[in-house]
């Protein structure tokens, strides 16, 4: 078996192209001299290990002995985890897009040896298809044009990055008085955009596919508990509840899958990705908060569930994802179809749940005989059944004449079997890298449900999880995070995502569990942020750090996507900083940010849903909430309890509960000095502006005051 240079790689996306025939570098110097050396154009593939079409890519051409030769005598190939390299990923995206209008992975660009690029895509098939090149034709003509027109390619390669740059500055320049352009206005511009695009058949925005974005259902959550526009919260509603109903969902394992290929969340894209698991826990979790719903709750419940148990590292840190493709037959292990390990058919459902439990699961999952796919152009589904939220438990017990109670019992014993069944198939590959961005999400999830679901366990989660972090991604010496852990090593320095994105997450876990430690290191690591990444006279951060050379050009990062933009939450973290700490710099950090992206804010609120979060939080009225007591003793768990039991997102929460916190809490705001429990009795002090309400013992009238 042919082996090539990534088999040195920790990556498992480029362990899994170690026996390509292609002549793979990673991203580095070594691939870089080469090219310089022999004046070759570099092809750089992107992707991710748990991608469909970069398998299917891989399958195509790089595992193909002819078109590898090409690779290998015209090209220095290199191959890049976007995961592990957000950096380089988002450089040659913006290209890609700005060349061809759209982006993608697989991504394969094709740079100059300097790096720059001067054409790209995103997956090519082997041969023509409709209308598409094939790849070893784009090869042999890029081949050819190198060696006859390099002059003009290199120099087309210069505009372009000159171009790009200025495009990225122009659009992140905080001038004067750019904040004072923004007013409330934008939110609304935002809510109305939203509500165009709502579909009100089967919820959610746009068309088909139909990813769940959970940045637009954090702004409109926001926007209602601002406005009390009564449609901005049935939207969001109406789109958990779909969504959890749907295929989208795992109905035996919890989770959701990444996204709907059609309008009614019912055909997933199977792949199971840590940061959707994070965002849509805290999306249900807040939608508990605001109604109460206990399906909401249990939503959340299954998520976190299904984290703790297929996506956590043995030490406490969360893996990254699974893969949309998984083994069809255990005697064919090599062949694999999308989401074949969580589909059935109908005998094999009445063979595990036996009669009449099987009947009564296939009507309230909607399954049937020939399966339950109609629209299969692929023929991935034939005969199988995606299972969905059909029906009610009260409906199937009304179909089949049973009690209620009777059907349920049924229901979850054969939804258990079933489970257990699945378990003993061939689980879909799993990428086990731990990434301190998604990590940073994962926590706050895990917080905040230990917290308003009053769960130990969660809360355990989170803290295992942020000591996980600290312990191998983090250099007190230095104040340096890593981006990358896995099996033992830790690798690549941070991004801007990772700083805030962890930072945000000491923030929750401080405001969940009160260890004086996360508040203390989120104020580390948003200096240390600033002096990375901070662009102090145009405002907001770049994504990257000053001085490699490898990259051709810094960005500061806008969109509110899939994740959020780093720069909206480091806005956000800073804004939540300068509530709990009183310190001017952070507040004049956050307000440079939102300056920055003003004219972005205003013109096009739908590509900044997260950022809108910021800038709402700016002009509202933080309220700032000091509780004193023994952290543990049944009347501080009240107070707590009631806090956590409402949604109020424009807040910050301190505790004293003792000397040492009382007295590190003053040096942050003085006024905390003379904050003490009355009679004895755990008392909260409610504030706003730094000028306070008459303290309360009372669980009531502090819930009245914080709502």
């Amino acid at each position: 078996m042919h082996t090539n240079r990534l088999i040195d790689e920790k990556s498992p996306y480029l362990l899994q192209h170690a026996h390509n025939p292609v002549d793979w570098y990673a991203w580095g110097p070594e691939a870089f001299e080469k090219a310089r050396r022999e004046d070759k154009p570099v092809f750089l593939s992107i992707g991710y290990s748990t991608c469909h079409w970069c398998h299917v890519m891989e399958r195509e051409s790089f595992e193909n002995d002819a078109i590898a030769a090409l690779l290998n005598r015209h090209f220095v190939s290199i191959k890049v985890d976007r995961e592990e390299r957000p950096d380089v990923d988002r450089i040659y995206m913006t290209f890609v897009q700005a060349t061809t209008g759209g982006g993608g992975w697989p991504m394969s660009v094709w740079l100059t040896p300097d790096l720059k690029p001067f054409y790209g895509g995103t997956y090519f098939p082997p041969e023509q298809r409709h209308g598409h090149p094939g790849f070893p034709m784009v090869l042999e003509r890029i081949a050819e044009a190198w060696r006859q027109d390099r002059d003009r390619i290199v120099e087309s390669s210069r505009e372009v990055i000159e171009k790009l740059t200025q495009q990225s500055a122009a659009a992140a320049h905080a001038g004067p008085g750019s904040t004072l352009r923004l007013d409330k206005g934008a939110l609304d511009s935002g809510f109305y955009i939203f509500r165009r695009s709502f579909d009100s058949r089967y919820a959610g925005f746009g068309e088909a596919p139909k990813f769940p974005r959970p940045v637009t259902l954090n702004f409109l959550l926001r926007y209602h508990a601002r406005t009390k526009n009564q449609e901005a919260l049935d939207m969001v509603l109406a789109t958990l509840r779909e969504m959890a109903k749907g295929g989208m969902y795992d109905q035996l394992g919890g989770g959701f899958h990444r996204y709907s290929v059609d309008a009614r969340w019912f055909v997933p894209h199977f792949e199971k990705m840590l940061y959707d698991q994070a965002q849509l826990a805290i999306s249900y979790l807040e939608a508990f908060q605001i109604t109460g719903e206990a399906s909401f709750a249990g939503t959340a419940r299954g998520i976190l569930d299904y984290v703790l148990r297929d996506m956590r590292d043995p030490d406490g840190g969360f893996y990254s994802a699974e893969d949309a493709d998984s083994v069809i037959h255990a005697e064919h292990p090599d062949v694999k179809g999308e989401g074949a390990f969580y589909i059935w058919t109908q005998p094999e459902i009445e063979a595990v749940a036996g009669q009449p439990y099987a009947q009564w699961f296939g009507y309230r999952f909607g399954v049937e005989e020939h399966g339950n796919v109609q629209n299969d152009p692929h023929q991935e589904f034939t005969g199988k059944n995606i299972l969905y939220r059909a029906h009610t438990a009260e409906q199937t017990a009304q179909q089949f004449g049973e009690s209620v109670e009777r059907v349920r019992a049924g229901l979850i014993e054969s939804a258990r079997k079933l489970w257990k069944a699945r378990e003993a198939r061939v689980r879909p590959h799993l990428d086990d890298k731990v990434l301190t961005a998604w990590n940073g999400l994962m926590i706050s999830a895990f917080a905040k449900a230990g917290a308003v679901l009053d769960e130990p366990r969660y809360a355990e989660a989170a803290r295992r999880a942020a000591d996980f972090l600290v312990s191998r991604m983090y250099d007190p010496a230095t104040g340096v995070l890593r981006r990358r852990y896995r099996r033992g090593d830790a690798a690549i320095s941070g991004f801007l995502d990772d700083y805030a994105f962890f930072i945000q997450a000491l923030l929750d876990l401080y405001e969940s569990g009160f260890e004086l430690r996360d508040l203390e290191l989120a104020v580390r690591l948003a200096g240390k942020q600033a002096e990375l990444f901070e662009d102090a006279e145009n405002g907001a951060f770049y994504s990257t750090g000053a001085g490699d050379p490898t990259l051709v050009m810094r960005m500061k990062e806008d969109y509110d996507g899939a994740e959020p933009s780093a720069n909206s939450i480091a806005a956000l973290n800073l804004l939540r900083l300068a509530q709990v700490t009183g310190r001017r710099d952070f507040q004049e950090s956050a307000n440079r940010t939102l300056g920055a992206f003003a004219s972005r804010i205003a013109a096009a609120p739908v590509g900044v849903p997260q950022m809108l979060v910021a800038y709402e939080f700016s002009i509202s009225k933080p309220k700032q909430i000091v509780l004193v007591g023994e952290r543990d003793a049944p009347d501080t768990r009240r107070f707590v309890q009631a806090l956590h039991a409402r949604f109020a997102p424009n807040r910050v929460v301190l505790l004293v509960d003792g000397d040492e916190s009382r007295k590190a809490l003053a040096g942050y705001l003085p006024v905390v000095a003379d904050m003490t429990a009355l009679d004895g009795k755990a008392t909260a002090y409610v504030c706003e502006d730094y000028t306070c309400k008459l303290p309360t013992t009372d669980v009531e009238e502090f819930g009245q005051l914080i709502q």
